[in-house]
């Protein structure tokens, strides 16, 4: 494939943890330079996928603070050399207690402070391509969904599944605020908006809108 004729966002998911957490490698064609986006754990692997795509890796994004997600995203920067960006500073309460064994539901976790914290409306740029911050709380309050719009794809961690919604029992979750992120942030992007979740398989806002049986729109009347 030409340079002319690749998309200019590329992305591949290499599940971590025993939790299968879809940790997102995401790329601009044109520089060959990368994110990881939640790299929760298994860094030899995601080591790997940079090596075997040929991407540099620029810098780390998070969309929350639970262990699964950025358990490993301190030690990975460090031996990187790059930054981390996000997730909002309302997870910092969950980022702070990655250090507690009891915290790390059987996983490795080391806490960290974020180059930068994402607010709602903030941008981040992954070689020549720049994505929108959508801070959407209920599974945590600092929870954040990127989105490349031109591509049509957003990247929604544990916000939204196919065919259902992230868990609002852990602290701080909000069931209500959950639902509002979903209808109100994630749904007004557009049926075509193709999501790559935390754990399962893609689905877009289009299909969970006339399926989810927590979020279908015949659900609001």
């Amino acid at each position: 494939m030409s340079e002319e004729t690749q998309p200019p966002l590329r992305i591949g998911i290499v599940p971590v943890t025993a939790f299968e957490q879809n940790c997102s490698l995401i790329w601009c064609t044109h520089t060959m330079r990368g994110a990881l986006v939640d790299p929760g754990g298994d860094l030899d692997r995601l080591k790997q996928a940079l090596e075997k795509t040929g991407v540099t890796l620029e810098k780390i994004l998070v969309t929350h603070g639970h262990m699964d997600h950025c358990g490993q995203a301190g030690v990975l920067a460090k031996e990187m050399g790059v930054p981390i960006e996000g997730p909002n500073e309302g997870d910092r309460f969950w980022i702070e207690s990655l250090d507690d064994p009891k915290a790390r539901y059987g996983l490795e976790g080391e806490s960290f402070e974020p180059d930068r914290w994402l607010h709602d409306g903030d941008t981040v740029t992954v070689g020549d391509l720049t994505l929108d911050v959508i801070h959407c709380p209920g599974h945590t309050p600092g929870h954040v969904v990127f989105v490349h719009k031109p591509s049509h794809v957003a990247i929604v961690g544990d916000v939204l599944f196919a065919g259902s919604i992230g868990r609002t029992d852990f602290p701080k979750g909000d069931h209500d605020q959950l639902l509002a992120s979903i209808t109100q942030k994630l749904w007004p992007l557009g049926d075509d908006i193709t999501f790559i979740p935390g754990h399962g398989p893609n689905s877009t806002f289009g299909h969970e809108r006339k399926t989810n049986p927590f979020v279908a729109d015949s659900r609001f009347g």
